[in-house]
């Protein structure tokens, strides 16, 4: 499942530049190396930010995979996903809720005053709090990492979401001008049926059909009067 992360990723990149991109524009230096490692740590960054994000739902799925829920939590993320591909836009209206667009808009200007220092600290310390901005696109892909149920995983499924975002990015930093709108378009067509793929691809793995890679069959463990499922991959 860490591949859909790289997909999602880049696809989500076309939704979310809106939001990332005059952020992103602002992260500069002298030119040369300079400008290009700054970028980088940037994106770095904020892809850390997304892995302590997965850090912390991926423990909360792996919390409630003892309660011998697993495969429900499998199922029901899945159909969640599927449900969020659909409308994952409106996730965004979030944002018009004039408490945290507030917000929003108070982030965003002391991370410009704050990134006009030219230190790596502060294009990392962007990064890192660019992550915390409110995303549909990243509250799906961290759907899918609670769906992993294990802490690993699910910060790994996100540091790979945001690697996935990172080409996008990095390439409207360097080259100063954003994607014609009608390319965006084209490229956002294509979330909800990937979205929609990953959340079969949950739902399958979560029925333990005993399908190698797709549906790994589960084994119950008897601890005490408590049983509980774990997935076995072959």
């Amino acid at each position: 499942m860490i591949w859909t992360a790289l997909v999602l990723g880049f696809l989500g990149s076309f939704h979310c530049i809106g939001m990332c991109g005059p952020i992103a524009l602002a992260v500069g230096g002298k030119g040369g190396q300079t400008f290009l490692f700054n970028k980088i740590i940037y994106n770095l960054g904020r892809s850390l930010t997304y892995a302590v994000l997965g850090l912390i739902v991926g423990s909360l799925g792996f919390t409630l995979s003892l309660a011998g829920i697993q495969q429900g939590i499998s199922v029901a993320m899945g159909i969640l996903i599927v449900l969020l591909s659909l409308s994952y836009k409106k996730a965004d209206q979030f944002l018009t809720i004039p408490a945290l667009s507030g917000a929003v808009s108070w982030i965003k200007s002391h991370l410009s005053r704050y990134l006009k220092s030219g230190s790596k600290l502060a294009f990392f310390s962007t990064g890192l709090v660019n992550g915390l901005l409110p995303c549909g696109m990243v509250y799906m892909a961290l759907v899918v990492a609670m769906g992993m149920q294990s802490p690993i995983m699910g910060a790994s499924y996100m540091f790979f979401f945001g690697l996935g975002t990172i080409p996008m990015l990095l390439g409207l930093m360097v080259s100063g001008s954003l994607l014609p709108a009608i390319r965006r378009q084209q490229f956002q067509k294509a979330i909800p049926y990937f979205g929609i793929l990953i959340g079969v691809l949950m739902v399958f793995r979560g029925l333990g059909l005993g399908i190698p890679g797709l549906s790994p069959e589960l084994a119950v463990f008897d601890y005490g009067s408590q049983q509980v499922e774990i997935t076995m991959c072959h």
